[in-house]
């Protein structure tokens, strides 16, 4: 199970006992039943786990279900991830960074009553780690909508996911504090590992495709990337995202991430030069 699924899963659970709603029933003892508790998904569900585990010692594995209500709770979640990552600080930081922007659009962003919840899962056969977010906040619709027009979750996500483009400001660029480029950084670090990444909001869901050989251009516009976009999904009032990254430093990645780490430093207030200085095709 990604741990995407986790995350909304524990997201569910808490928004139903915030909210007073009487939940029932059970959860079957199958074979997936250890990893699910050991995840902790059953601290924030109103059914007993199916059985009792061992613990182990989870460094250098995973990172179980942790809610972020609080800057202290990022921190402290990024702090547990370190040991995760087994990777050089060329690709540890963009990891770092993924779950600070994501936990930080909830903090900042999201109005989520439960916070968020995050988790993480690394894969050591395959040197990749998966990580998943979600929070039962306002959605992305709702967040862009606020200074721009969508008149569909299809299009929200489109404009959440263009670099420049932000609910907090109608201007392209952003305001000062909000650069509106997060969640194009993070599509983009999923596509320079040639990995998956899903974001799903209200109805809609947009997924990359999986691309080989891995390509060095990065696009603004996200329908122009290898995607599938659906829309008749059961609502998720809220967020979450999903994310794979493979930790081996490769050539094609690392030139990538380089072109990522120069679009973050230009000045995005400059009108229409900013798509043009980032070289986008």
């Amino acid at each position: 199970m990604h741990p995407v699924a986790l995350a909304i899963a524990a997201c569910a659970g808490a928004t139903a006992t915030f909210r007073g709603w009487r939940t029932a029933g059970s959860v079957p003892n199958v074979s997936s039943a250890p990893y699910l508790v050991r995840m902790k998904l059953f601290d924030y569900l109103a059914v007993p786990p199916p059985r009792r585990i061992e613990e182990h010692e989870e460094a250098g594995r995973f990172v179980p279900i942790t809610q972020i209500k609080t800057a202290q709770d990022l921190r402290q979640t990024i702090t547990n991830l370190i040991p995760l990552l087994h990777a050089n600080p060329s690709v540890a930081d963009p990891i770092r960074y993924v779950v600070s922007e994501l936990g930080r659009n909830v903090l900042e962003h999201a109005s989520s009553p439960v916070g968020g919840f995050v988790c993480a899962q690394y894969f050591r056969d395959q040197r990749r780690i998966a990580i998943g977010m979600a929070d039962a906040g306002i959605g992305i619709a709702a967040a862009i909508t606020h200074s721009h027009v969508a008149p569909t979750e299809a299009e929200a996500l489109r404009l959440a996911l263009t670099p420049g483009i932000t609910g907090v400001t109608p201007n392209i660029g952003g305001n000062e504090t909000n650069a509106g480029a997060g969640l194009f950084f993070i599509r983009s670090i999923a596509k320079a590992s040639g990995n998956f990444f899903v974001i799903y909001s209200g109805n809609t869901e947009y997924k990359l495709l999986r691309a080989q050989p891995l390509p060095t251009v990065l696009f603004a516009n996200p329908t122009r990337e290898g995607h599938s976009m659906v829309s008749d999904l059961p609502n998720w009032q809220g967020t979450a995202i999903g994310i794979d990254i493979n930790v081996d430093e490769t050539t094609e990645f690392t030139k990538l991430l380089d072109l990522i780490r120069r679009s973050y430093k230009i000045d995005v207030k400059k009108g229409a030069d900013y798509t043009r200085k980032i070289q986008f095709t």
